[in-house]
């Protein structure tokens, strides 16, 4: 099946899709989003890019600049990207589909899975001693890992703040492609102590990881092949794996991070003999991904179509609507909120992705979808039956990535006709 979706139109002399019918978006609003990107481009904020809205059955994509700084290569439609944590939707809906199968059950504990995570002991605060613990109060669930809710994950503070920051430093856990596989990673895991008590507070990322494992488990095989049997291959996502194979890797752009001096480019990751060239130890399902915005489209696609796509039934109507709600507390917000504008602004926490429950910006209430760090963007609306996709190769670590998201939002609603 294809995964492209053009209307009826040819190529402009700028490499662009001109579309000649549209109903749903306006043909100024996309000029208007086209100079704006352009604008990042020209300026250096980033070296490419490749930006995708669909409305309903309508696509525009644009792929402005190249490859690599300073280079010729251009991007184009079909580029590889480092998805980081768009990841965590896709493995919200791989853990969905063994739930729907009566494999997995949202509020069972895990123990059985990953007995590694079984009779856990929490620290009496953040700062304690790794033996200063009490007992967990409960086992921990799938929705709790599924809400980032399961008592571990990041430390707001800077790195060896407290003992459990260099007790996971020292493991190997501070790094999401790890020497060693699963059945290792998920083990160390299990020697540390919960920070919280599991349903207490909302801490980022870790739980993506661990449900990988539990995925890996239920199912009896790699995680990459479970997605591929029951989500990449029945979605035509034909590009999107945890590595790019070798006939493809001219399709990766070079990673890049900012200097935090001076804010330029620097090299975090080349294509050829990079991360991504060859498959890793560890899957890492909460940000280990390469994927096409295609590709990437059609997944956003089927949760705004409730679950189907293409023909394919993959998920349903049911367990979509109960991915794209908010399942968080105000008092399990809290730590969500304390980092910032990037993940407070939206409001809610769904499954492995946002929701929006409130109007601050052009996005809908109800919007939902994720960002990734090394420069990545997708949501969809489905107030609009809008998606969004943005994807390029700069890490968000300097102000020049975030405003270039910002302004791809609002360029993007602002073209709906």
């Amino acid at each position: 099946m294809s995964t492209s979706w053009d209307l009826k139109g040819a190529w402009d002399t700028d490499g662009r899709w001109e579309v000649h019918e549209r109903a749903g978006l306006s043909r100024a609003g996309l000029d208007r989003m086209r100079q704006v990107l352009a604008g990042h481009v020209e300026r250096g904020s980033v070296p490419g890019l490749v930006a995708l809205v669909g409305r309903g059955g309508e696509t525009h994509v644009e792929a402005l600049g190249t490859l690599h700084a300073g280079g010729a290569e251009p991007m184009r439609r079909d580029t590889l990207f480092r998805m980081a944590s768009l990841s965590k939707p896709v493995t919200a809906a791989a853990v969905m589909i063994l739930v729907e199968e009566c494999r997995l059950r949202l509020d069972e504990p895990v123990d059985e899975w990953l007995p590694e995570l079984a009779d856990r002991q929490v620290l009496r605060s953040i700062d304690a001693p790794l033996d200063d613990t009490v007992p967990a109060a409960r086992p921990i669930t799938v929705r709790d890992l599924l809400t980032f809710t399961f008592g571990f994950g990041v430390v707001l503070a800077a790195p060896d703040t407290y003992p459990i920051q260099t007790a996971i430093r020292e493991l190997g856990l501070d790094t999401t492609s790890p020497d060693f596989g699963p059945d290792e990673w998920i083990r160390r895991l299990g020697t540390l102590p919960l920070m919280h008590q599991p349903g207490e507070l909302w801490q980022y990322h870790v739980g993506s990881d661990v449900l990988g494992v539990l995925v890996a488990r239920v199912a009896g095989q790699p995680l990459e092949e479970f997605l591929r049997e029951r989500l990449f291959g029945p979605l035509g996502m034909k590009d999107t794996g945890f590595h790019v194979p070798a006939d493809r890797i001219h399709r990766l752009p070079t990673g890049y991070a900012h200097n935090p001096d001076n804010g330029e480019l620097v090299v975090w990751d080349e294509a050829a003999g990079g991360k991504y060239s060859r498959p890793p130890l560890f899957q890492a399902a909460g940000d280990g991904l390469v994927s096409t915005v295609d590709d990437y489209h059609a997944f956003f696609r089927m949760l705004l179509n409730k679950g189907a796509f293409g023909g394919a039934r993959i998920l349903s109507r049911a367990s979509v609507e109960l991915m794209t709600t908010d399942h968080l507390t105000p008092g399990q917000k809290v730590e969500k909120d304390a980092f910032g504008d990037h993940f407070g602004r939206h409001g809610g926490y769904g499954f492995g992705m946002a929701v929006r429950t409130h109007r601050r910006d052009l996005a809908s209430p109800g919007q939902f979808g994720w960002d990734g760090g090394l420069g990545t963007t997708g949501y969809a609306d489905p107030a609009e039956d809008l998606v969004g996709i943005l994807l390029t190769q700069s890490a968000m670590d300097s102000v020049h990535t975030p405003r270039l998201h910002k302004d791809f939002w609002t360029t993007a609603y602002q073209a709906i006709a």
